[in-house]
């Protein structure tokens, strides 16, 4: 029994463009048993110059197993021998203890028979020794190890945008806690509390908000709304916001309420989204909306000091 070796014909022309991806070198070991050494397989490696394959030996799956959990390795071999050592119960087990080495099978048996048996007990290929050739081992072992690489990869990057995420959530209840302090400062100093400056104000404390649940709704479509499309696109809902505010005779205090309610849903309503773009899009919302209460307030508080005054028609002075 041997592996076909594949003519190495031009060598240069074929590193210089398949085999950039392929690692230039791999530490692999060999499970195999006493009656079928892998001497065969160290000399089809060396005789392929495609990558620096250093093979290591364990005779015996006890054996394959302590060398695993002492050592590491860029993949492993296992020969599947059904009467002396039977590959897919070894993989079966020692995926079943959470390993995730690159594992190829090599056997007898058809790619046909044996390759779905071996992936369903968690091998990442099989391959029959009497049809395939070196390089193509050496590629299905480069593959294997750059998949398991790909997905330790993607978990990592998983495990860092989950704990981004959850720094943006907590940012964002941090913020949502501030403003919900300020508004209750505010109150205290309106009533002439000063003890409510003492600490940070609870919400229970502040009074409650009795608005029309049309308005709230309203505003509810309208954050929405300026969360997707951004400043300048709602420069008139804005304007016809703050005027309808203003005729239900809302403080800016008040106004902040019904933001902080309802962006407070919001933001709850996320999940796992990125709360980041809501909160910096909600700040310019508020904003823009006390702008516009603002400016209606004193355009009124200007009309009321300076009313317009009746002109006499001519010839009539």
């Amino acid at each position: 029994m041997g592996v076909m070796l594949k003519d190495k014909k031009s060598k240069a022309q074929t590193f210089s463009s398949a085999w950039h991806a392929m690692p230039p070198r791999m530490r692999v070991l060999s499970i195999t048993t006493r009656q079928r050494t892998g001497c065969w397989l160290a000399e089809a490696f060396a005789a392929d110059s495609a990558s620096e394959v250093l093979l290591e030996e364990a005779i015996g799956s006890a054996a394959g197993m302590a060398r695993l959990r002492d050592e590491t390795f860029d993949a492993v071999l296992v020969s599947h021998e059904p009467d002396q050592l039977d590959a897919l119960d070894l993989i079966e087990g020692y995926r079943a203890g959470g390993a995730n080495d690159p594992i190829v099978v090599l056997g007898t048996q058809s790619e046909q028979e044996m390759a779905a048996l071996c992936y369903e007990v968690g091998a990442d290929g099989y391959l029959c020794v009497h049809t395939t050739t070196t390089r193509n081992l050496i590629w299905v072992i480069a593959r294997a190890v750059q998949r398991h690489q790909l997905v330790h990869d993607n978990h990592r990057l998983n495990l860092a945008e989950q704990a981004r995420l959850q720094r943006e959530h907590d940012e964002a209840d941090r913020l949502l806690a501030q403003q919900r302090a300020m508004l209750g400062d505010l109150d205290a100093l309106r009533r002439g509390d000063a003890n409510g400056l003492d600490g940070v104000i609870d919400q229970a404390s502040q009074p409650p908000l009795d608005l029309p649940d049309e308005l709230i709704a309203h505003y509810r479509e309208l954050l929405r709304t300026y969360i997707i499309m951004g400043s300048g696109n709602l420069a008139c809902e804005l304007r016809q916001l703050a005027e309808l505010l203003i005729s239900a005779r809302l403080t800016a205090q008040e106004t902040m309420q019904l933001h902080l309610l309802v962006l407070e849903e919001l933001v709850r309503g996320l999940g796992a989204r990125s709360a980041r773009h809501v909160m910096t899009r909600a700040d310019l919302l508020v904003l823009e909306v006390m702008i516009h209460l603002a400016e209606g307030y004193r355009r009124r508080y200007q009309k009321r000091i300076d009313p317009p005054l009746q002109q006499m028609l001519p010839g009539f002075e």
